[in-house]
């Protein structure tokens, strides 16, 4: 076996429209598809720029509430300019929770909640620094 691609990665969140409002008016994310699974899951799949790998959030109520753990599971999207997104997350009132700090590379991030206590990691890389 070996695998070709990571297709998306699957989130449970507790309301579903308010996830998909965090994620498309902070994050600037479309939505491409919502449908109800076979089980009854509602799930909306999510798309964000220059990448091909999908976001998949499921709400699945009968599961009972989410519960994120700490430091286990964090999202990381890269951004053009960090004071600018700085700017942007305190007009949409969204708190920083960690950061902004300086790798020793030069790349900048900071860290903000999404619903459900997920976390979400906020990069500036310096031109030509790629991660391999």
């Amino acid at each position: 076996m070996k695998v070709t691609k990571l297709l998306h990665t699957r989130m449970r969140v507790t309301d579903m429209d308010q996830t998909i409002r965090f994620y498309e008016n902070v994050l600037g994310l479309e939505v491409l598809e919502r449908k109800v699974s076979p089980r009854g899951s509602h799930l909306a799949f999510l798309k964000v720029p220059n990448s091909e790998e999908l976001i998949e959030l499921c709400s699945f109520p009968a599961s009972g509430p989410v519960t994120v753990q700490e430091d286990l599971v964090h999202l990381a999207f890269q951004v053009e300019n960090l004071d600018d997104t700085i700017r942007a997350l305190e007009s949409k009132q969204i708190r920083i929770t960690d950061g902004p700090t300086q790798t020793s590379s030069g790349s900048r991030f900071l860290f903000i909640d999404a619903p459900d206590g997920y976390e979400i990691e906020l990069i500036e890389r310096p031109q030509g620094v790629k991660i391999v």
